[in-house]
């Protein structure tokens, strides 16, 4: 029983963060949240597996390494082993972008 409210919980913090990551845009907003309902795991599976084999083959020009983290945040959805090091993931590189992003500011600021 406390393994499927782990698993919520996951799932919860997975949501939470990919609607952080999400930029503003209605659109991209709009996408994400049709993606993220249950009813769209037929969906997620294929794209998913899809992206993750691009970002395989991202040697070849059309696909991009890009592809693969994005492809393992929706299988992560559907498949609880991978949510706790995607969500884990997922907070160290907002964490780390937020540092980098006030940096950057500091110094844009300190040359004006």
């Amino acid at each position: 029983m406390s393994s499927s409210l782990d698993h919520d919980r996951e799932k919860a913090r997975l949501r939470r963060q990919m609607r952080a990551v999400t930029p503003a845009s209605p659109r991209l907003q709009g996408l994400t949240e049709r993606l993220l309902r249950d009813q769209a795991r037929w969906i997620r599976i294929p794209v998913g597996l899809f992206l993750i084999c691009g970002g395989i083959a991202s040697i070849l020009p059309i696909f991009g390494l890009w592809m693969l983290p994005i492809g393992l945040v929706l299988l992560a959805f559907d498949l609880p082993i991978l949510r706790p090091g995607v969500n884990a993931t997922l907070i160290r590189s907002r964490r780390w972008t937020g540092e980098v992003s006030r940096r950057w500011r500091g110094r844009r600021r300190g040359r004006d």
